[in-house]
């Protein structure tokens, strides 16, 4: 666990956890290993590890209770915090940014409260197959210094119901 992140724990009264924290699947689809997305930001773990999905559907849903960071300008991506402090990245695609928002529809706001399951983004699956590199879309944890132990899921999820990783902290 990083030195920060367990003053702010302690100083925000956060309980401590044990056993595992599930992460749901934030859309339906295949998972596919992080390393295959054809970004070296999200391939070489630049931003965090987790997973990919090949996204099925039209919504991208919140992959565990807690607060929406931020939504990316164009709606193709959000950051969201636990109250046990993980920091999940969730991105639509490859090449998503350059299509400005197209695509896309915000259905949550920064700074909300959020559960597990609830929508976050809405996407035109359709309109995004032509239009980008990759429909991967990668799940990562941005505070690995925090994780002692992350066990990733494999196959196909349906968004909300399956878990695409346990980790703890």
């Amino acid at each position: 666990m990083g030195f920060f992140s367990r003053i702010r724990r302690l100083i925000s009264g956060a309980p401590t956890i044990e056993g595992g924290i599930a992460i749901y699947a934030p859309v339906s689809g295949e998972i596919y290993p992080i390393e295959k997305v054809p970004d070296v930001v999200f391939a070489e773990k630049i931003v965090g590890d987790g997973i990919a999905i090949d996204p099925e559907g039209d919504t991208i849903l919140a992959p565990i209770d807690g607060t929406i960071g931020k939504i990316f300008e164009t709606n193709h991506a959000f950051s969201i915090e636990s109250p046990q402090g993980l920091e999940l990245f969730v991105h639509f695609g490859v090449g998503t940014v350059e299509l400005r928002g197209n695509g896309f529809k915000r259905l949550a706001e920064e700074g909300q409260q959020v559960k597990a399951g609830e929508p976050v983004l809405a996407f035109d699956l359709e309109y995004l197959k032509g239009q980008v590199d990759s429909l991967l879309t990668p799940v990562v944890l941005a505070n690995m210094e925090d994780i002692r132990f992350l066990e990733k899921s494999h196959g196909r999820v349906e968004a909300g119901k399956d878990i695409i990783f346990t980790v703890e902290i």
